[in-house]
């Protein structure tokens, strides 16, 4: 670490936890709005924007830490033209992502969630729910989340359906190069691919129509990968079952027509919110703002 007296400026750019707050500002000068143009590190969450326009104003930036695994809202060119370092915390929540995922589609499949209601309403007679297990569930996106998620959902499923870059050889599921495909061929289909421009509102009225009537859609991806009016759309005309969201697309905004609906289940974006997933995200931001500092590799750059 550099000299103790004099701590470099770090923008805090976004919620952590009291102590990650505490451990940073044991090494850094913290700065919550208007960082100073003598800034060196930024620390922020997964959904965190650093555009050209932030970036011109420091002009010392060295690293951008983020708390999560998602950096859509970051400019890479810029940051790459600058040689800006960019860190994420992969691995230490993908299980914790994972788990959500199955968690919401047993939830939305058995109505888990409207049924603890009705019981806490007085009621005891409830609607029939859909069976879990044999089903044919795909997955939207092949990353380390989505491999997990496969692991977690193979018990459930009579197939494994899945959309990536390219086919994986070593994974035993049926490859689709389109959503589109791939939702035809799924009872319940799982977003977990990245958010950006090339996945924008991906999850189309073309694509639940292709998931039908008895699909079950559940996101722990990004918000924007789901045009939204379109699937509250699907969900009030039965084009679509049901839905599992721990993401939207104007977090912590989420449209009113979604809360009333039993066939939902809704949560605050909460995948990796578990003490074990973001005690070991935070060591992570930490281990690599002190091996820059330090001089040596960083443990999780992109």
């Amino acid at each position: 670490m550099t000299n103790h007296t004099v701590r470099p400026d770090l923008y805090l750019l976004g919620g952590v936890s009291p102590a990650l707050e505490a451990t940073l500002a044991e090494r850094f000068t913290l700065h919550r709005k208007d960082p100073p143009a003598t800034t060196r590190a930024i620390v922020g969450g997964g959904s965190s924007v650093v555009d050209a326009a932030l970036l011109d104003r420091l002009p010392a930036l060295e690293l951008i830490a983020i708390h999560g695994v998602g950096y859509d809202g970051i400019d890479l060119a810029t940051t790459k033209a600058r040689g800006i370092a960019v860190t994420t915390t992969p691995d230490v929540l993908t299980d914790d992502v994972a788990d959500l995922a199955i968690g919401l589609m047993l939830a939305v499949q058995r109505r888990i969630v409207a049924n603890d209601r009705a019981v806490r309403d007085g009621g005891w007679q409830i609607d029939l729910s859909r069976r879990a297990s044999e089903r044919r569930i795909g997955i939207f996106g092949l990353g380390r989340i989505g491999k997990a998620i496969a692991r977690r959902a193979a018990p459930f499923a009579t197939e494994l359906h899945y959309t990536a870059r390219s086919a994986k050889p070593d994974f035993a599921g049926v490859f689709h190069a389109d959503i589109a495909s791939l939702a035809a061929a799924c009872d319940v289909l799982i977003i977990a691919a990245p958010g950006g421009d090339a996945t924008s509102r991906i999850v189309d009225a073309g694509v639940l129509a292709a998931l039908g009537e008895d699909g079950i859609l559940i996101n722990i991806a990004r918000g924007s990968l789901v045009d939204q009016p379109a699937l509250v759309a699907a969900l009030e005309d039965g084009t679509v079952a049901g839905a599992g969201l721990d993401v939207f697309a104007d977090e912590p905004a989420v449209p009113d027509a979604l809360k009333t609906m039993d066939q939902v289940v809704l949560s605050p974006h909460q995948g990796s919110a578990t003490v074990d997933g973001r005690a070991a995200m935070a060591a992570l931001v930490i281990a690599n703002l002190d091996a820059h500092f330090a001089g040596r590799p960083l443990p999780s750059a992109l």
